[in-house]
């Protein structure tokens, strides 16, 4: 069954592609890929536009990506030029796949209690020495905003919940500004953890 936050994903799939897929990211890029090897295979959870896809795949990565809503992954698809899974994070499956995880503003649509386990999974998918990079929106707690779902995380969130998946260490967090246009008033928790 599609929750509200896949909904509204699918039902605004064209202007969410719009508005994301030319943000500059380099600045995430270069703290999260000198952890992969080069040609490394990297997940790209919760691809949304295909944008990150693209970018690692011109950089000579590998790159299997999925996103729960089936236009935007169809979007991505186009995009990117390569297949994309439609895929819940909460159904992964993958075990010891990937040299890295993608996981940029995609985590942050999981209901907390719900984060251990895709955590988990996450880990179990990575490579020994592996690396997973997560964002969140900077705060506490769980709220809905126009039809989308989000759990917020600040530093103690983060620890409390690395305290429920022993498979992950924490490599380094910061907090960022939102890179979209007009959005700098935004933070965001950003984090690398290693399996």
């Amino acid at each position: 069954m599609e929750d509200t936050t896949t909904r509204y994903y699918t039902e605004n799939a064209p202007v969410f592609f719009t508005d994301t897929v030319l943000v500059a990211m380099e600045s995430l890029y270069t703290r999260f890929l000198p952890h992969i090897p080069p040609g490394g295979h990297i997940l790209d959870a919760g691809c949304g536009s295909g944008r990150d896809s693209l970018a690692f795949l011109e950089r000579g990565y590998r790159v299997t990506a999925f996103d729960a809503s089936p236009s935007l992954a169809a979007l991505a698809e186009r995009h990117s030029g390569q297949p994309v899974k439609v895929l819940r994070l909460q159904d992964l499956e993958w075990s010891q796949t990937f040299d890295g995880i993608w996981a940029c503003a995609s985590l942050l649509h999981v209901p907390a209690a719900e984060l251990p386990d895709v955590m988990g999974r996450l880990a179990r998918a990575l490579r020994t020495g592996g690396v997973l990079y997560a964002s969140f929106k900077y705060g506490r707690g769980e709220r809905e905003c126009q039809g989308r779902r989000f759990t917020d995380l600040d530093q103690a969130g983060l620890q409390a919940l690395l305290s429920q998946v022993t498979d992950l260490r924490e490599l380094e967090t910061w907090i960022s500004e939102d890179l979209r246009p007009g959005r700098a008033a935004e933070r965001w928790l950003n984090t690398l953890l290693a399996a």
